[in-house]
């Protein structure tokens, strides 16, 4: 779809993206076999004692979903089942290390890996079922129901103390709610973001309506890239005439309103930790929309370039770095990408500065995406 970077080269470029993640951060659970959970920053060596971030490893296990797809599409079979092995062990490990358990406070970061373990349940549909995944699916979903609610007129709440709806719970939950067939459910959340969570200035969604002790409500009208992706992501897959003329319209106001080099191509990020990986989100989102058909051409048009040229600026701005040896053996130099698209890493992440997990996912996320609209194989894959 765009001639500067060829189907191989994006593919090319996705694969060492996730090659990277591997290395300066994939390490067992504790040592124990069979495991497998990405440290928070990198190259690092401890992860059960050391922080941890659950919505972070729900888009690792997106991005393992996204590789597996590329693999698949370009016909190499055996990698693609290596990449949904090393999926189903991070779902594993997860509720392992979350205490045996998939649930936790926040709606958000359930709705987050309720997503990607849908994601990875229909990927194994094509090997044979997928038992952990569909597990999370069915653990994740009734509590992710708990925070839909009718206070407020609709909304899903951010977590358990009910105190804030916002659009990085609702969006997401909404768009599962969408997959797993519960339309009527996920209509109403997306029509309560767009009465309520959308501004009337710019078209983009705002963040959340905080509730105070005495029921009051405060618009929190903070802007973020993720959430111009998740709710473009439900409106493409509610997929009716007047989502999709929405859908449209909120591409071009990303546009308009998020990028940061003068051609409005390259998009805007939100520094690091977990905005590190808002912009991976948006871009996802974008790429399906791309993909769909039954949304307007120049819209799609206009994902694909945002898409592409915001991989271009980042794989162009990458720097090296080379970890420390590993079992006493050498290790090769791997890339390091900025968490903001047209600043250059050696400027975001000065050398010698621990590496974070978001800001490199967010990278191999929008790579894949990339590559997903510049197939190397017969025809483009889906992301979705």
């Amino acid at each position: 779809m765009d001639g500067r970077v060829d189907g191989a080269v994006a593919d090319a470029r996705a694969a060492t993206a996730a090659d990277a993640v591997r290395v300066l951060f994939g390490r067992r659970l504790a040592a124990l076999p069979g495991t497998w959970l990405p440290t928070v920053t990198g190259p690092g060596r401890r992860v059960w004692r050391g922080p941890w971030h659950y919505w972070w490893h729900a888009h690792v296990l997106d991005a393992l979903v996204d590789e597996a797809l590329r693999d698949r599409a370009a016909g190499r079979h055996t990698e693609a089942a290596d990449a949904v092995r090393r999926a189903t062990a991070l779902l594993r490990t997860l509720r392992l290390r979350n205490l045996g358990t998939f649930r936790n406070h926040y709606y958000d970061d359930m709705a987050w890996l309720a997503l990607a373990a849908g994601r990875l349940d229909r990927l194994g549909h094509a090997r044979g079922p997928i038992g952990v995944a569909r597990a999370a699916e069915r653990r994740l979903t009734p509590t992710l129901r708990l925070g839909d609610t009718p206070e407020l007129g609709g909304g899903v709440y951010w977590n358990d103390t009910h105190d804030f709806k916002n659009v990085p719970a609702s969006a997401p939950a909404a768009l599962h709610f969408a997959r797993t067939g519960d339309l009527d459910r996920a209509r109403r959340v997306a029509d309560w973001i767009l009465a309520r969570l959308v501004d009337s200035q710019t078209g983009l969604v705002l963040d959340g309506l905080r509730i105070g002790p005495d029921g009051s409500t405060a618009l929190v009208a903070d802007i973020y890239t993720y959430n111009q992706g998740t709710v473009l992501g439900l409106l493409v897959e509610l997929g009716d005439p007047a989502s999709l003329a929405r859908a449209a319209d909120l591409v071009a106001a990303v546009r308009a309103h998020l990028t940061t080099d003068p051609a409005g191509r390259v998009l805007r990020g939100h520094g690091g930790h977990d905005g590190g990986l808002f912009t991976g989100i948006l871009v996802r989102y974008l790429a399906l929309a791309a993909h769909s058909p039954g949304l307007d051409a120049a819209a799609r048009a206009t994902a694909v370039d945002l898409v592409t040229s915001t991989a271009d600026a980042l794989w162009t701005g990458r720097r090296s770095i080379t970890p420390p040896p590993r079992s006493g053996m050498p290790s090769a130099p791997v890339p390091v990408f900025s968490p903001e698209p047209v600043e250059p890493a050696d400027e975001t992440r000065p050398r010698g500065i621990p590496v974070e997990l978001s800001t490199q996912v967010q990278a191999w996320t929008i790579l894949e995406a990339a590559a997903s609209l510049r197939p190397s194989g017969r025809s483009p894959r889906m992301i979705a």
